[in-house]
């Protein structure tokens, strides 16, 4: 179906789309989707991308997510918005070989026994977060899942549970979510035309930069090592190689690294409070 053809979001120009989706994602998608319940197209993208289109019809949905791939696919490119985020060389951002290639190469942390490892981990930081709960009283349920989140993505990942790097890693991750609290902070980092020193985006670049730094510092002192035991996700991704015997690069490691905290942080407390 040719996008000219569908049911409009709104008739609105497509700058105060994009500012009302920032300022309201969920007043935005209801609204539109109160007036056209089956399939709607919207202008809110980035890049090259002319729109987005919200599908919520049982049977499309079901079309999209079972048929043939040579004829509807996601292009990592739609997700260019958090290349400052992720960088290049995110699995958020790929696409065809250099996806599979990717996409194979991250895999070995995520099988069998590694997984019952994570779960036992998962269960021991669970235990020590619910504990500092006192009976009776009311709390925040999302505070409490992004906290465990948080520790389970930085000790699952790198292996290390204290300790000065360990502590400075959960500190600018939170200071560097603290930004994306409302929507509108959060859409105002990814517009070109306001990433400026004295914006939101100035504030998160500072975090972000000793964040990068901390992370090459753990790659560089991993490559150093000689005893392979670990079995952290860091290491396991070190030890991988492609189809052609080569390991990812200290820049391909780094942007996967981001990605993992950053897209495991976040959706899974959010999933987890709910």
């Amino acid at each position: 179906m040719a996008t000219k053809t569908l049911p409009q979001a709104s008739q609105q120009p497509a700058w105060m789309q994009q500012f009302n989706w920032i300022g309201d994602p969920v007043g935005y998608i209801e609204g539109a989707a109160e007036k056209n319940p089956d399939i709607f197209y919207a202008k809110i993208a980035s890049g090259n991308y002319p729109g987005l289109v919200f599908v919520q019809h049982p049977e499309a949905l079901q079309y999209i997510l079972t048929h043939d791939r040579k004829e509807l696919s996601a292009p990592g490119g739609f997700n260019g918005i958090v290349r400052p985020l992720v960088g290049d060389n995110s699995l958020l951002l790929a696409e065809g070989n250099r996806h599979t290639r990717q996409r194979k190469l991250l895999m070995p942390p995520f099988h069998g026994d590694r997984m019952r490892t994570y779960g036992e981990l998962i269960c021991e930081i669970t235990h020590k977060a619910m504990s500092k709960l006192t009976p009776g009283e009311s709390f925040l349920a999302r505070d409490y899942m992004q906290e465990i989140s948080l520790q389970v993505m930085v000790q699952s990942v790198f292996g290390i549970y204290e300790g000065e790097r360990y502590q400075q890693i959960i500190d600018l991750i939170r200071t560097m979510f603290h930004l994306f609290a409302s929507p509108l902070t959060s859409g105002l980092l990814f517009i070109p035309s306001l990433q400026k020193k004295w914006t939101p985006w100035g504030f998160f670049q500072r975090p972000k930069a000793k964040l990068d730094e901390l992370l090459y510092q753990e790659i560089t002192e991993r490559r150093q090592e000689t005893e392979g035991s670990r079995s952290d996700i860091l290491s396991l991704l070190m030890s991988a190689q492609d189809e052609n015997g080569e390991p990812m690069t200290d820049i391909e490691l780094h942007d996967e690294l981001v990605t993992l905290l950053f897209a495991g942080h976040e959706t899974t407390a959010t999933a987890m409070a709910w």
